[in-house]
């Protein structure tokens, strides 16, 4: 990195900038979405910056594009991971194999707009570490959409200790040293922007209007978002254990009311409490109890597994544009 004599104390000037673009099944959008990052960092005439796309297991023609993009403009790297690994997966596969001093993320669908990455860069020149997109408006999406991402994040915020800025996504640009820190955390289930937000450092927030997708399907349906929220829940919080505690302090105290209930019938009336309906609506509360702590110790369990195993995150099939002193830097 070099410092800048003639600039105000702290700026930054970048020598290499490069943009991280995870694609999975992109065919509609990709050549679109080249021509606008290229477009929006060229008018930086003193830029020098690279385009990192990762193909994630995609099963339409995003890779032959990718192919021919990368062919034509010596810019592009193109990784092709050998199957789908998911977002969050391709993301991290996608900074290890940078090289620039500041890496930026972003989306291939054009939802977040490739002109913000100017002010991101501005941000970061200017001495901030982290440069993060707040979304201040999501055109051409759903009430539903909105809805669940506006109550995820301020969930998210009250059962962890690590505050995520809200209406934030992965569309961020981080200084190397945040990069080196992201790139330490070992873990497989990976929350890229809360492990980013954990890393602390100088993080400002950049807001912008996120926009429809310019062309195909969304790769976030329900049961995708409901595993991304548990992923990142589950990743940095332990609050769903302590769940465990609270329930059962909750089932014995009404326990213990029902026997000072029946105890008082017995000792001052003639009444003695009956039924079976009493006993069945019992043992259905304490069973549903039961299996809902199971299942939320099942998860953390299987993510100790996941863990131990000790697999590699991803694995490569395919490196185009890559010297062979860069490409250890993309192992898995």
């Amino acid at each position: 990195m070099i410092d800048d004599a003639s600039s105000p104390v702290g700026a930054r000037t970048v020598t290499r900038l490069s943009v991280v673009v995870p694609c999975f099944n992109e065919e509609a959008v990709i050549r679109e979405t080249h021509r606008q990052l290229v477009s929006t960092l060229e008018q930086v005439p003193e830029l020098d910056f690279e385009l990192v796309y990762v193909d994630d297991g995609s099963r339409d023609g995003t890779l032959d594009l990718l192919r021919g993009i990368q062919r034509a403009d010596s810019r592009v790297r193109v990784l092709v991971l050998s199957r789908n690994f998911g977002h969050q997966i391709a993301v991290t596969a996608g900074i290890q194999g940078t090289q620039g001093d500041a890496v930026v993320v972003i989306d291939a669908d054009l939802q977040d707009p490739p002109a913000v990455i100017l002010d991101m860069l501005d941000r970061w020149r200017k001495g901030a570490d982290v440069a993060y997109g707040v979304r201040t408006k999501r055109e051409g999406e759903t009430a539903f959409k909105r809805w669940t991402a506006w109550a995820f994040y301020r969930l998210f915020r009250r059962l962890t200790e690590t505050p995520i800025p809200l209406d934030t996504g992965d569309f961020r640009l981080m200084d190397r040293k945040v990069v080196d820190a992201f790139l330490a955390m070992p873990e497989r289930d990976r929350f890229v922007r809360g492990m980013v937000a954990w890393a602390g450092f100088r993080q400002e927030p950049v807001p912008y209007q996120r926009a429809a997708r310019a062309a195909g399907e969304t790769k976030f349906p329900l049961k995708k978002m409901l595993r991304f929220t548990a992923d990142g829940i589950l990743s940095f919080s332990i609050v769903p254990l302590r769940l465990a505690t609270w329930i059962g302090f909750f089932a014995s105290g009404l326990a213990l009311l029902g026997i000072g209930y029946a105890a008082a019938l017995r000792l001052f009336t003639d009444v003695w409490v009956t039924g079976w309906m009493v006993l069945l609506i019992a043992i259905l509360f304490l069973g549903g109890v039961q299996l809902v702590l199971i299942g939320i110790f099942g998860e953390y369990l299987g993510r100790i597994y996941g863990e131990v195993k000790r697999r590699p995150l991803y694995l490569i099939a395919e490196r185009l544009g890559f010297t062979s002193d860069r490409e250890d830097t993309a192992n898995g």
